[in-house]
């Protein structure tokens, strides 16, 4: 019998969010009889430890399911850096790197904890102890530097999910991490190019990698019923918009709220349903007071489910300040949605404007005119409804830059799966 090939994936954390459910898509696509597959998590904690196929080698003990983005998850994000600190003197050794990057995003007046401490708690985790035939850091920043520093691996490779610059890496933070991958796979092409612009030298290992989409579970997990006692059913108004996405500055709502506020004033009674957690919860219910939206902003926090929201739904909206790309969007495609989504990377590689959604620019004026236009005139929407079900998420060409990472031999690429610098 064959050996099998051992593969292994690192993924920061295991929250309900995009990449997340990516990662188990893609894992479901190599069989178990041929590959070995083993899962390194940073931060043991997250909703998405339960979907994660049973053969699949989790290098954590005791899976923790609850929620990252909770108050528990929050401590347990700082417990794992304070033992990360301690961990063979980590803290002390990269005083300078931390204090280094702390004025950088001073400088900058972007502030981000997280970017930080994503080192630190890289190098406070164990190695897994084999050498791997692959190695994959399925996310930015501690993947990463976990992948380059602490694996042994005859091929590794990283992902990139989102806009790299804007979102606030750079190459202080990196370390030279990315000179030690063979390969970076980059989920849309402007993704691709936003990377470029900070790595330039890396053009010729850069490819193209769209998100795996589970399209036969979402329509089937769509079908299932929501509690009665759910805001969503005891909604009364005449049409629902739906967004996906965690409650960071990211997402913008604080430019959502004001936009459903000039919404019902123009006298649509609309009611707008978050799905999602995160840090500005208590903020965003105090904008929502202030604007007199309590009881038609919902923010309904994480659902394991979130498709019947999605089939259910008159419109979805995803007006974000920066994507790498959308798996959100893709699920309200997969069921058919008329989609809004602001002009920005990523969101410009899903939505052709006119055709299958809006484009807009991201002001509270523009969204509100964007889902009135779309609820005055149904025939439009049906038409982008039948655009968006028929939209391709397959990309099967996507795998071979990775699988042939594992034969040891180059393989001719698709043209469009490499990214070039502009």
């Amino acid at each position: 019998m064959k050996k099998k090939k051992k593969i292994l994936f690192i993924m920061n954390t295991m929250g309900r969010a995009g990449a997340e459910r990516a990662l188990i898509a893609l894992i479901h696509t190599f069989p178990k009889e041929k590959y070995d597959i083993f899962l390194q998590v940073l931060v043991n904690r997250g909703e998405i430890f339960k979907e994660v196929p049973r053969h699949v080698h989790l290098l954590v003990k005791h899976p923790d399911t609850r929620s990252v983005l909770s108050a528990g998850g929050r401590f347990k994000l700082f417990r794992t850096v304070l033992y990360s600190f301690f961990y063979h003197a980590n803290g002390f050794r990269l005083k300078n790197y931390m204090i280094r990057n702390l004025k950088y995003q001073l400088k900058k007046k972007k502030l981000q904890p997280d970017k930080l401490f994503w080192r630190l708690i890289a190098c406070g985790t164990k190695t897994p102890g084999m050498t791997f035939d692959l190695a994959v850091a399925y996310l930015e920043g501690g993947s990463t530097y976990y992948l380059a520093d602490r694996v042994s691996a005859k091929k590794k490779a990283a992902f990139i999910h989102i806009d790299y610059k804007t979102a606030g890496y750079h190459r202080g933070l990196d370390l030279d991490a990315y000179a030690k991958i063979d390969r970076i796979f980059s989920v849309s092409k402007e993704a691709g190019e936003s990377f470029l612009k900070v790595y330039p030298e890396y053009k010729d290992k850069l490819f193209l990698f769209r998100n795996i989409i589970d399209t036969r579970r979402i329509k089937k997990y769509s079908l299932r019923t929501l509690p009665k006692n759910d805001p969503f059913l005891r909604s009364r108004a005449e049409y629902k918009l739906l967004t996906v996405g965690r409650l960071h500055y990211q997402k913008a709502y604080d430019i959502a709220i004001p936009a459903l506020k000039r919404i019902r004033e123009q006298g649509y009674d609309v009611d707008w349903f978050v799905l999602g957690e995160g840090p500005l919860e208590k903020e965003l219910k105090k904008q929502i007071q202030e604007e007199g939206l309590a009881g038609h902003f919902h923010l309904l926090g994480s659902r394991a489910n979130p498709y019947p929201y999605y089939r259910a739904c008159d419109l979805y909206v995803h007006a974000t300040r920066f994507e790498g790309k959308s798996i959100a969007i893709e699920e309200a495609q997969v069921l058919g949605k008329a989609i809004i989504a602001s002009d920005c990377t990523g969101n410009r590689e899903q939505i052709s404007s006119g055709e299958n959604g809006l484009l807009i620019p991201l002001t509270k004026e523009h969204i509100a005119a964007a889902v009135i236009s779309l609820l005055r005139h149904p025939e439009q929407r049906k038409i982008f409804e039948a655009a968006s079900k028929h939209t391709d998420l397959n990309h099967k060409e996507d795998r071979k830059a990775l699988l042939s990472l594992l034969e040891n031999k180059e393989t001719v690429l698709p043209v469009n799966s490499q990214i070039k610098e502009e």
